[in-house]
C-alpha cells in the first residue's frame, strides 16, 4: 500500500467519526491551509501549484455551499452569498496571481472559523 493511499484511507476514516461541527471547522481550516500554499506558489511563480491549491480551496468552499441547511434560517442565505463571493475572489486570484484577493478570503475564513469555534464550543 502506498503511503498516500494509506493516508487517504486514514483521513477518510477520521472524517467519518467527526461531528458535523468539527467537520465544518476542519473545512474552514483547510481553506486557510490551502490558501497559504497558493500564496507560496504565487510567490514562487509556480503556476501549476497555484492553480492546484486554489482549486482545492474552491472545492472545500463548494462543499460548504452544498451542505448549507436552509431550514436554519437567514444565516444560510447569507453564507451562500459569502461563500459564492469567496469562490469568485479565489478564481480572480488564480487568473491574476493576486495575493490581495487571497488575503481577503483568508480574513473572511479566519473570522468564520473564530465565530464557528465560539458558537460550537470548539475554542
Amino acid at each position: 500500500m502506498s503511503p498516500n493511499l494509506a493516508y487517504d484511507i486514514y483521513a477518510q476514516n477520521n472524517v467519518g467519526v467527526e461531528s458535523p461541527a468539527k467537520l465544518v471547522e476542519m473545512m474552514y481550516e483547510g481553506v486557510l491551509r490551502f490558501n497559504a500554499q497558493a500564496k507560496k506558489a504565487i510567490k514562487d511563480e509556480n503556476i501549476e501549484k497555484r492553480a492546484y491549491w486554489i482549486n482545492r480551496s474552491i472545492a472545500v468552499i463548494t462543499e460548504l455551499l452544498a451542505t448549507l441547511n436552509y431550514e436554519a434560517g437567514d444565516v444560510s442565505a447569507y453564507l451562500e452569498g459569502l461563500y459564492t463571493y469567496q469562490i469568485k475572489l479565489l478564481s480572480e486570484a488564480n487568473l491574476e496571481n493576486d495575493l490581495k484577493r487571497i488575503d481577503i478570503v483568508n480574513n473572511v475564513f479566519k473570522g468564520l472559523l473564530e465565530a464557528w469555534r465560539e458558537t460550537n464550543g470548539l475554542a
